[in-house]
């Protein structure tokens, strides 16, 4: 479909000044909270100087250092503050190779925030690996918990004749993703507000999801991931996902596990849904400590690490082999 027929001005306003920034070469590698928050305090009180200043690092700047387009766009788009004389963005803008993403500005407070940086990274290259690897063919993907769209988009660019839904309980999100995804001139994706899967019909040869796995206080929709330790909306991914599956087709999921007395907690809980023949799957850690500051937060006294996993399971068909069952490191 074309995005761009069923935006919003606002939006429209959004996807132009992302071309904008494209033409004039902007670039920025987002990093986590914590990093983007110390380079931050670097330069406390002092104005942006530069685009990467103001959609990169979300610093304030003084009228006048936009050109006329731009700040006229962030108007349009009603993400423009103004506060003591400044003006600030409310929104972020983050490179992906060659894509520009648009995001949440920081920090990253609001309920409905949506979220980019290290996680979406290597959630895309998951992504990009599995395609690379596998022959299935791709005829329906799904994205859930879509955030900025960036798993969607990918799965899109890589597999032209696929059908591919990026699904979230958050407007913001789905707002954010139609944007991305008219900016990345993709015309197979199709944006859908769903609980998981609960909303949406049918069987899909791809599954994708980087859910939010923090136990969070204020309940933050791309951070709260439900349960003591922040994984029980991974772990009703799985058991719905695998349900509409087509044979062949594959889950990839990218998620973090708080690892308590040198145990995981999430790989146990799969126990149930994986324990069966019509499934084979892997399941590695990609990054062994992640978020080490969250230790310090209530209920994570007995967490030892938090480490990001990537969970693939693969439904059993014809042509699909035997039986493959691994953890790595096991």
């Amino acid at each position: 479909m074309n995005h761009e027929s069923t935006l919003s001005p606002a939006d429209l306003a959004l996807v132009q000044l992302g071309r904008r920034l494209q033409a004039d070469g902007y670039r920025f590698i987002t990093p986590t909270p914590l990093t983007h928050q110390r380079v931050n305090d670097r330069t406390f009180g002092q104005s942006a100087r530069n685009l990467r200043e103001v959609f990169g690092w979300s610093r304030a700047f003084q009228p006048g250092l936009l050109s006329p387009d731009e700040e006229r766009q962030l108007q349009q788009a009603g993400v423009l503050e103004e506060s003591n004389g400044h003006l600030k963005s409310l929104v972020r803008w983050s490179s992906l190779d060659d894509l520009l993403f648009v995001h949440s500005g920081f920090p990253t407070e609001a309920a409905d925030s949506v979220f980019f940086g290290p996680d979406t990274y290597r959630f895309a290259q998951l992504i990009h690996n599995h395609l690379q690897q596998s022959f299935t063919q791709v005829r329906r993907a799904v994205d859930i918990g879509c955030g900025a769209g960036v798993g969607a988009i990918v799965i899109a660019r890589a597999r032209h004749e696929a059908q591919v839904l990026a699904v979230d309980i958050n407007p913001a999100a789905l707002r954010m993703t139609a944007v991305n995804a008219a900016l990345a001139e993709v015309n197979n994706v199709r944006v859908e507000a769903s609980d998981v899967l609960r909303d949406v019909d049918g069987s899909f040869d791809l599954i994708v999801a980087n859910p939010p796995y923090m136990a969070d206080p204020a309940g933050r929709a791309y951070r709260h991931g439900g349960g003591a330790l922040g994984a029980q909306l991974s772990v009703r991914i799985v058991e719905q996902a695998l349900k509409r599956l087509t044979p062949g087709g594959s889950l990839v999921l990218y998620t973090g596990v708080a690892m308590v007395d040198g145990c995981d907690p999430f790989l146990d809980a799969l126990a149930p849904y994986l324990d069966s023949l019509r499934f084979g799957w892997t399941y590695r850690e990609i990054d062994p400590d992640v978020f080490g500051e969250e230790l310090l937060t209530p209920g994570y006294q007995r967490v030892e690490r938090i480490a990001v996993v990537a969970l693939i399971v693969t439904r059993m068909g014809a042509d699909t082999g035997g039986i493959h069952q691994s953890v790595a490191g096991e």
